[in-house]
């Protein structure tokens, strides 16, 4: 194809690669990576393209659109391997007819197994489980960046790690094998809290050992969180309690936000409106959606190839667990001070996830332990990336660990002190299995290939 601007899925991160390449077969991705001539670097692959960073970038360089590589092979008794470019929500389904399931379902169904594998998600962790996808990844197969056919899987649990973080470094991901699990029944429910409630009762809290998503409301001080468990059983119900849930975030609710911050100039009455919509979503969700019986795959959300009015954006920062009350606390200050500051604050909400220690990935946000995130969501209206700057700016500073591909203007320095000594050692691996630097763009030549500090402290 002849190059044109690219543009992720929220329309706020745009590339001009010289060459776009959609194969359909993994002699074109070897013929790809072995042409230097015909196909520039640097070469960056993409699914659905729904990352909020410069990650998938390939600026003067070639994107490879992988959605025409989208088969699922095989469904086995605890694995499901498809092609790289199959949607997660589409694996997911096919794994339901079958009476089983992913081990992490994620809201972002739009999200490619290819991506999954090699890159960071966020979702709160099930009893007993991870919350991050590339961690159930046992086999990943790429063509590497001089064209080779390589494989990861769990016979060298190092290098799985590896891969697993490599956010398409080590090359192009053309089939994945993720572990799977029975399909079981999931209770959910909602409660409210205000912000010095849920502070105090935090502890007795997380002692339900529930998986836990955060709805936070910093200018109301209150937070309702989303609870989730696993139930005994081969029978499902209320599946409409997902729908009207997800119906509201990927429609109602960035719809009326786009309204509200494009159609009334009036701050005050543009963020009443904006709390008054929070107040009614926290009563239906505590009052009606709930039920013991749903199925997990139902709260993944099929989003439209193309954003419209209807879109949203966020960011994330995980933090310790014990650390947390303190951090929740003052970030609630943070964005009343910047509001009061700048006049602005996001036009939707904020959400969170508790998740548990993982070391599946190298670039894990929980590798030291459990942690809670922080994840401002916004429309994208004008002031939202001056909001996030200096949200990093917050987080990093109170030891918050962020993602390359969902954590937008993450600086070097940064990343730097959130990763320490973990961004020289993926680097080695960089440098081993792409010693010319095929695939790497400029937004992970500064983050990766730079030289942190001695120490900077554990991420």
């Amino acid at each position: 194809m002849p190059a044109t601007e690219i543009h992720n899925w929220g329309k706020d991160i745009f590339s001009n690669p010289e060459v776009i390449v959609k194969p359909e077969t993994v002699e074109e991705i070897q013929a790809v990576m072995r042409d230097r001539q015909r196909y520039p670097s640097p070469v960056r692959a993409v699914g659905s393209n729904h990352s909020t960073t410069a990650c998938g970038v390939a600026e003067g360089g070639t994107l490879v659109d992988m959605r025409k590589m989208n088969k699922i092979l095989s469904i086995d008794a605890d694995t499901i391997t498809t092609q790289a470019g199959t949607l997660y929500i589409d694996a997911a389904l096919a794994l339901e007819r079958q009476g089983k399931q992913l081990f992490v379902n994620v809201e972002l169904g739009n999200l490619s197994m290819g991506s999954a594998c090699t890159g960071g998600t966020k979702d709160a962790s099930m009893p007993g489980e991870v919350g991050q996808v590339c961690s159930y990844a046992m086999r990943i197969k790429m063509v590497s960046p001089s064209g080779e056919l390589i494989e990861f899987d769990e016979s060298d649990p190092k290098a799985l790690q590896y891969a697993r973080s490599s956010y398409g470094l080590f090359g192009i991901v053309y089939e994945v094998t993720f572990k799977v699990q029975k399909l079981r029944p999931m209770k959910i429910y909602h409660e409210g809290y205000t912000l010095e409630a849920f502070i105090q009762r935090l502890p007795e809290l997380t002692a339900r050992d529930e998986s836990m998503m955060f709805y936070f409301f910093p200018h109301e001080d209150r937070i309702m969180v989303e609870y989730r468990a696993y139930q005994d059983g081969d029978r499902f119900s209320r599946r409409w309690v997902w729908k009207v849930r997800n119906w509201v975030w990927k429609s109602f609710a960035p719809t009326y936000g786009w309204f509200v911050s494009k159609y009334v100039p009036w701050r005050g009455l543009r963020y009443w409106l904006v709390d008054t919509l929070n107040k009614i979503v926290r009563w239906v969700q505590c009052g009606m959606l709930h039920g013991e019986r749903t199925s997990p795959t139902a709260q993944m959300i099929r989003y439209p190839e193309t954003s419209g009015r209807s879109k949203y954006t966020f960011s994330i920062w995980a933090f310790p667990e014990e650390e947390y009350p303190a951090i929740l606390r003052d970030y609630f200050a943070f964005c009343k001070d910047y509001y009061r500051k700048t006049h602005w604050r996001c036009d939707m909400l904020n959400v969170g996830y508790r998740i548990a220690e993982d070391r599946g990935s190298l670039f894990s946000y929980s590798y030291s332990g459990k942690v809670m995130t922080l994840d401002p969501v916004a429309t994208g209206a004008h002031g939202w990336d001056e909001f996030l700057r200096a949200y990093n700016d917050y987080c990093v500073k109170r030891g918050g660990v962020p993602l390359f591909n969902q954590t937008k203007w993450i600086l070097p320095e940064q990343a730097c002190q959130a990763f320490d000594g973990r961004i020289a050692e993926f680097r080695e691996q960089v440098e081993r299995y792409d010693p010319e630097q095929r695939m790497l763009n400029q937004y992970f030549r500064e983050r990766v290939f730079q030289d942190c500090p001695a120490s900077t402290g554990e991420a």
